[in-house]
Formats: C-alpha cells, sequence, structure tokens
C-alpha cells in the first residue's frame, strides 16, 4: 500500500513539474499553468514614445565595445566618438541634455538607437559622450538627468510605440466601388 502512495505522489509531482508522467499514468492536464513561469517567453508592447518634452532621472551606462561599428535602430554605423545615446522612450533623432547628477558634467546628444534593456536605466552613452558626463566603460552606471532639447516632429501614422512610430506609416487603401481595379 505504501509503494501505490509513492508512486501515485511521485506520478503528481512529475506532472505538476512538467515532466513526463511515469509509464502508464495518465498525461499531465494540456490546461495547467507551466511549471515555471521563466520558462515561457513573455512579450511586451514596446514602451510608449514620450514627445513631451519632461525631464526624466534615471541611471545611464555607457555603450559596450562590442557595439562600435554596428548598425544603430537609425540605420547609422556606431560610432564611439560622435554623441549618440540610446533611448527606449525618446523618438530617434531627438537631441536631448544628458546631465550626470552627481558631479553637474553635461553632455548633448542624439537619440539613434534603442535601449537600454536593462531595468532601472534610461539611457545608454557611447563612449564620448560618457566622457562628457565624467563617467567611463569601468565606472559602468551614474544617475543622470535626460532633457529633451529637440524632439522632431510625429509623422502620421500608429500610435506612438517605440517599434512602430520610427517605421514609415502605412498608406490607407479606399475600397470605394468607384475606383479601378
Amino acid at each position: 500500500m505504501l509503494e501505490k502512495s509513492f508512486l501515485a505522489g511521485m506520478a503528481c509531482a512529475a506532472a505538476f513539474a512538467g515532466a513526463q508522467a511515469a509509464p502508464g499514468a495518465p498525461p499531465p492536464d494540456a490546461a495547467s499553468p507551466p511549471a515555471h513561469p521563466a520558462s515561457q517567453a513573455v512579450r511586451h508592447a514596446p514602451p510608449r514614445l514620450d514627445r513631451s518634452g519632461h525631464r526624466r532621472v534615471g541611471k545611464a551606462s555607457v555603450y559596450s565595445g562590442r557595439f562600435d561599428g554596428r548598425r544603430m535602430a537609425d540605420g547609422t554605423r556606431m560610432d564611439p566618438q560622435a554623441d549618440t545615446a540610446a533611448s527606449k522612450t525618446l523618438p530617434l533623432g531627438t537631441t536631448a541634455k544628458v546631465t550626470n547628477l552627481q558631479t553637474g558634467d553635461s553632455a548633448v546628444v542624439t537619440i539613434r538607437d534603442r535601449g537600454p534593456f536593462v531595468k532601472g536605466r534610461i539611457v545608454d552613452l557611447s563612449p564620448a559622450a560618457a566622457a562628457k558626463v565624467g563617467l567611463d566603460r569601468h565606472d559602468g552606471l551614474a544617475k543622470v538627468a535626460v532633457t529633451p532639447i529637440q524632439v522632431p516632429p510625429r509623422a502620421d501614422g500608429p500610435p506612438d510605440r517605440a517599434a512602430a512610430s520610427d517605421a514609415a506609416p502605412a498608406t490607407p487603401r479606399s475600397h470605394s466601388s468607384a475606383s479601378p481595379r
């Protein structure tokens, strides 16, 4: 009797863990949730673009050297000597002032890429821009204020989403009966 209880318990544990149950045991319920939430890929909608011009405070980091020469979101290549930055929420082409809140040093950058994709960070700076605000690759992070100076006008098109608004807007088609086919 004890052996049957043990085998039944093991079959239940295997079913809950997402593993295959013991031979002869019924398959786990298909409607049950997966064993661990991290086992599923979670897709989030891109953040809304911020065209408000309001100052934002958060952490800045320096672009990794492995991005040197790679294409950025706007199609240009990453130049470590240019004053460029990446933002998840500012539109591409935005000119912004980045100020290190500890030192008061600042740099004017152009948003040319998307990122940083690390929680708590609001901007990735090129090495040249990072040096101007008193941050180098070895320092890692600094608390900064990002103040947009010039935000490009919004083109008519889809709602401001990071992935959608930077693309060319789609032209709607007319389906009237008078149009030739």
